[in-house]
């Protein structure tokens, strides 16, 4: 279960973040489901650069 969370948490995180959007969606904050919309992509953008940029 570790090596599973530690190789997939980027992948949860980003799921939860777009539930977040989706359920201000459905509560009628368009706004503010527009913007957070972005956070999934960003987050697993910012977790390949950083594997990336790993040496091990």
């Amino acid at each position: 279960m570790k090596d599973f969370t530690l190789k997939y948490y980027p992948i949860i995180i980003a799921f939860i973040a777009m539930l977040y959007s989706i359920g201000l969606g459905i509560s009628g904050d368009f706004e503010s489901a527009q913007y957070s919309a972005h956070w999934p992509g960003t987050i697993l953008l910012f977790a390949i650069a950083i594997r990336q940029r790993r040496t091990s």
